[in-house]
């Protein structure tokens, strides 16, 4: 092989690095028991951070209905249009400061008014109905009902006076919460187990990638296009009982292979020179 080509190979292996899918899962494989327990071990610390260091909460949950007889005491088709058109704008008026700020000054909270309305609060309407949920999210279960019913009458008395409208129903009042909204156990658990499985398949990806040692005599045929002449044995050779036995045997072969590399350069100039 000319050395045209030989800088052409080197420039080629350079400018495109393949990753055999095979020999890289094969890498995976070799150390799987790492893998596995990097996937064990932060599934683990997930579970117990969750369960020890993050404070649950809890959600309580009010329901306005928008819908109210007007002067008589059926509700007509009127008033079920009316509480449909107004449900999103009673959503946003329940979040205003001086419905918030009332109800922080009435429940004696040390709250501000930023962190009920956005850390706290959450409002919607119900499938496009003209139902208005209130969920409010506290570490104290019972601070959480109080602030979702105090909402709730809040805006049963106070928006109609602003908008001039019926005044709508509390359909439903806050409980004490059982269970926990946040944090979900399982979730965070199986968020950690996988961060772990990822975290450690980068790992050995690039340890994968980094290694550019021969291994075999197919690495060498791979990248230089040549078989080599021989392959010294590594660790125990059968019949060799002694580390020095091993070496001499080495070095035997490489005194081998020097004598035919000097055969073959003095037989390749007496070409040239014939």
């Amino acid at each position: 092989m000319s050395r045209n080509q030989e800088i052409e190979i080197i420039e080629r292996n350079d400018e495109e690095m393949e990753i055999d899918l095979l020999e890289l899962f094969g890498h995976y494989m070799d150390r799987v028991k790492w893998i596995a327990g990097g996937f064990i071990v932060c599934a683990l610390l997930a579970g117990l951070i969750t369960a020890f260091a993050i404070t649950p909460k809890y959600t309580a949950t009010a329901k306005m209905y928008m819908v109210s007889a007007g002067s008589q005491s059926v509700v007509d088709l009127t008033d079920f249009n009316i509480g449909q058109s107004l449900s999103s704008d009673y959503v946003e008026l329940l979040k205003t400061r001086p419905i918030i700020e009332s109800v922080i000054q009435e429940l004696g909270l040390k709250y501000t008014y930023k962190e009920v309305a956005e850390g706290m609060l959450d409002l919607s309407v119900i499938n496009n109905t003209r139902i208005v949920r209130i969920n409010v999210t506290s570490t104290d279960k019972k601070e959480a009902m109080n602030i979702a019913n105090a909402i709730a009458e809040k805006g049963v008395s106070e928006l109609p006076k602003l908008m001039e409208t019926p005044a709508p129903h509390i359909a439903e009042f806050a409980i004490v919460p059982v269970n926990k909204s946040s944090p979900s156990l399982t979730k965070n658990t199986m968020i950690g187990a996988l961060l772990g499985l990822l975290m450690m398949l980068a790992i050995f990806t690039v340890e994968f990638l980094m290694d550019d040692t021969f291994k075999t005599a197919d690495d060498i045929e791979k990248a230089f296009g040549v078989m080599p002449l021989t392959v010294i044995p590594e660790g125990k050779i059968e019949g060799l009982e002694t580390t020095e036995e091993i070496k001499a045997v080495k070095s035997g072969l490489l005194s081998k292979i020097k004598r035919r590399k000097r055969k073959e350069y003095r037989s390749a100039n007496a070409r040239r020179n014939g």
